[in-house]
């Protein structure tokens, strides 16, 4: 007979622990939630301090029955959800309904799918967090008394069978606050001007306008541009200053959730709710050819940039293998975590580094092979050497008129050679954080990708020519889902486990459309957001 249930959400979980555990162990999976508020009527008592009332879900009775029958037949029952809120409120909602059949039952918490850290939490099983069952409990009456009150007015203003969520509703107004910005924007006129010029050792390069008789300057009009170019018709370009430093580049910390959301909206293109998905089976476990199932990731849903002691040595021992140690810093890199982080679990990282992307590729889709290569890379490239560059940056004037060029050369690539975070590299997030007309004034910045040749103070240039370009200032950009999700979490609006579930949901009710992939209020939800600005202020105030 065996002597333990172990209960987790998912058939994918559950195969893949039932590996490690072996016989004495029954797996099981409760399919996620068992329990809720009933869903025709509040099912909170305002009068007996906010007395919730639960009901097993109606597609969980049968779950339901085959657990407290297996609860039976074994000597324990140890409760395995994730290890969050929602999980400690599952484990919770699960002890209630099985504690009439199993007088013993546990909580136990991993961070990770692998045999160490199962055997690890079996050997020391916990008791429920009180404390985390009621944050998530508070979450959800406070969720279900938002949508119960509000509600009823969008049915009579708007349309039956809308309904306003907590923080969905603050999200679709920050989409709606944008779309109102973009209409009242006024476009700006201005122009840029670059000289293409050549030393005394190629390659030739380019400078761009930046002061005017010493005050930094741009012009507004054509007529002003055209001034410039008249002023400068006859004038010699000399350098007036040459300044070169080496700069040094940090790797970034490894993935919290909301990065890993961000990064493979840009990198790989992926939706909020494709990428969560994704994750969730690589942590769960994949078939790793003669290794069965395995989880290849930790917990997917985090916000803390901690790494495990253990995990540290691996990538250190692994890095100075790989890529030398040369690259291998001193000492092991330690992120600080964002101010208000909970730190419950370690930043996204592969389980081993025996599972390298070689090892792993032919037994994953494309998808889930991208996806775990990007959290590899970055973990790998968080423990490595800095990037160093030689920057150069001259000024060079020319009559009343100075031009500025910068440029940059690798010295040592350092992390950049696993992860590379260099301007090219970062394109497309420009484009993501600002309209390309708006690209003439980031220029100067953009400097790794140009090669100066030696100059020095004093020197003639030879010009080739002068390119000038009328431009407009672009209104905000509207957000895409990695944007959003950044904004969402400067914001602390939601949590890393939540963000997938407001944009789907903000979709799913039509409030919101895409188009080229950004976010546009439909006339419902900014009709909805208006209303509940209006008469609920407080509650959809993004403070």
């Amino acid at each position: 007979m065996a002597k333990a249930l172990v209960i987790v959400e998912s058939p994918a979980k559950a195969k893949t622990i039932m590996k490690f555990l072996g016989a004495g162990h029954i797996v099981k999976a409760s399919m996620g939630h068992v329990r809720d508020l009933p869903k025709n009527k509040i099912g909170v008592d305002e009068k007996k301090n906010f007395k919730p009332t639960y009901q097993v879900l109606a597609g969980r009775k049968k779950v339901i029955d085959e657990l407290r029958k297996s609860a039976e037949s074994v000597d324990a029952v140890y409760l395995a959800a994730d290890p969050d809120r929602e999980g400690e409120a599952i484990c919770w909602h699960l002890a209630q309904e099985l504690k009439s059949v199993s007088k013993k039952i546990y909580r136990v918490m991993f961070n990770e799918i692998t045999k160490k850290a199962i055997t690890a939490a079996m050997a020391k099983p916990g008791k429920i967090d009180d404390h985390k069952v009621d944050a998530q409990q508070a979450r959800r009456i406070l969720d279900r008394l938002v949508g119960y009150k509000i509600s009823p007015l969008l049915w009579e203003k708007v349309r039956r069978g809308l309904s306003a969520g907590r923080v969905q509703s603050v999200a679709l107004r920050m989409i709606c606050d944008r779309e109102k910005e973009r209409e009242v924007f006024k476009a700006e006129e201005y122009w840029s001007l670059a000289a293409k010029l050549a030393a005394g050792e190629p390659p030739p390069f380019e400078a761009r306008l930046s002061k005017r008789d010493g005050e930094k300057y741009e012009a507004k009009t054509k007529q002003e541009m055209d001034q410039v170019l008249a002023d400068l018709a006859g004038a010699s370009f000399v350098v007036q200053e040459v300044t070169a430093k080496e700069k040094k580049r940090h790797p970034m910390a490894p993935f919290i959730t909301s990065r890993l959301q961000q990064d493979a909206a840009r990198r790989l293109g992926f939706t909020v709710k494709k990428t969560m998905m994704i994750a969730q089976g690589l942590y769960e476990g994949k078939e790793i050819g003669d290794l069965g199932a395995v989880g290849l990731i930790t917990y997917m849903r985090t916000d803390s940039t901690r790494i495990a002691d253990e995990a540290l040595l691996q990538v250190r021992e692994f890095i100075a293998t790989r890529y030398g140690k040369e690259n291998l810093p001193d000492k092991a890199r330690a992120y600080v975590s964002r101010k208000g982080a909970q730190d419950a679990h370690e930043a996204i990282r592969p389980t081993s580094m025996e599972y390298t992307p070689e090892v792993v590729q032919k037994h994953l889709s494309k998808d889930e092979f991208n996806l775990y290569l990007l959290i590899w890379n970055r973990f790998v490239a968080s423990q490595m050497e800095s990037a160093i560059f030689d920057t150069t940056a001259a000024d060079i004037s020319a009559g009343r008129y100075t031009f500025r060029a910068s440029g940059s050369v690798v010295k040592f690539p350092g992390f950049l050679s696993v992860y590379d975070d260099t301007p090219e590299a970062k394109k497309k997030d420009k484009e993501e954080e600002a309209e390309a007309a708006d690209a003439a004034r980031a220029a100067d910045e953009d400097e790794a990708s140009r090669i100066l040749p030696p100059l020095a103070q004093g020197q003639a240039l030879r010009r080739l020519g002068l390119k000038h370009e009328q431009h407009f200032t672009q209104p905000p950009p509207r957000y895409s889902e990695a944007m959003l999700v950044k904004a969402l979490e400067e914001n602390g609006i939601g949590r890393p486990s939540t963000y997938a579930s407001i944009l789907g949901t903000i979709q799913a009710r039509e409030y919101v459309e895409k188009d080229k992939g950004r976010f546009i209020p439909s006339e419902m939800g900014r009709l909805v957001t208006e209303l509940l600005v209006q008469s609920f202020g407080d509650i959809v105030d993004i403070g």
